[in-house]
């Protein structure tokens, strides 16, 4: 596994998305691509990663593709790819990327489970005091109690001489949560001051949820039909 680098801009904040529960980190880091106009600069390759690419607007998005907002001096690390088996050595290639470009912060985004349908709240991790204190000026309450696994939690045990800060949101189902990505975006806008508008992934999520809604009730009502079929077949 190598990082190819086309540009080595100075002393960004590295954002980091990996799939995970609710898809919350990808959705978000996408969104932020989409949003901060980012361009590619380079790509985390390794023929260990699955064969998968995807198309938007006629070019090919690596598995691990790394952007770079110049405006906001702001490295994302935008995973497409499932990464499982390989936690370990991507975390050694972010650590290997803040060192390369000597970043100022690293900050991983995660969703993480709720049983409360109504609750939408974000957590932090930070073993830094002032990005702490940051944090919790924006209204994020620490992560006191949890378990981090994958690349971040590998990423943690990997970088204690680095400046890693974790924003977790909530979520309640392992489908895509655009509700809680918006809540990420939220998040890091007042964080570093970025002026992205969150609320178009609020009405992604709200048709999502309707879509879904349909989908399941017509899901029963075509389960309630085949059982009624079979009944009148025993009949």
């Amino acid at each position: 596994m190598h990082i190819n680098l086309k540009q080595k801009p100075k002393s960004p904040v590295i954002i980091e998305g990996f799939p995970g529960f609710g898809m919350v980190s990808t959705i978000a880091t996408e969104f932020l691509v989409e949003h901060l106009n980012a361009k590619s600069i380079g790509k985390i390759w390794s023929e260990k990663l699955m064969p998968l690419v995807a198309i938007h607007k006629n070019k090919i998005l690596q598995p691990l593709e790394i952007y770079y907002d110049k405006k906001d001096n702001i490295v994302i690390l935008h995973a497409l790819s499932n990464v499982n088996g390989l936690e370990w050595e991507i975390s050694d290639m972010i650590v290997e990327l803040a060192r390369q470009l000597k970043a100022k912060e690293i900050i991983s985004l995660e969703g993480v489970g709720s049983a409360d349908p109504k609750s939408n709240n974000a957590f932090y991790y930070s073993r830094n005091d002032k990005q702490s204190k940051s944090l919790e000026k924006i209204g994020l309450k620490p992560l006191n109690e949890g378990i981090i696994i994958g690349v971040t939690g590998a990423l943690l045990l990997k970088s204690e001489k680095l400046p890693v800060s974790c924003i977790f949101a909530e979520t309640h189902s392992k489908l895509p949560d655009s509700k809680a990505a918006a809540k990420i975006i939220e998040t890091l806008d007042k964080y570093l001051g970025l002026k992205v508008d969150y609320r178009p992934l609020i009405k992604t999520a709200e048709k999502f949820e309707a879509k879904l809604k349909g989908l399941m009730k017509g899901g029963k009502e075509a389960q309630t039909l085949k059982e009624a079929k079979e009944l009148s077949y025993l009949g």
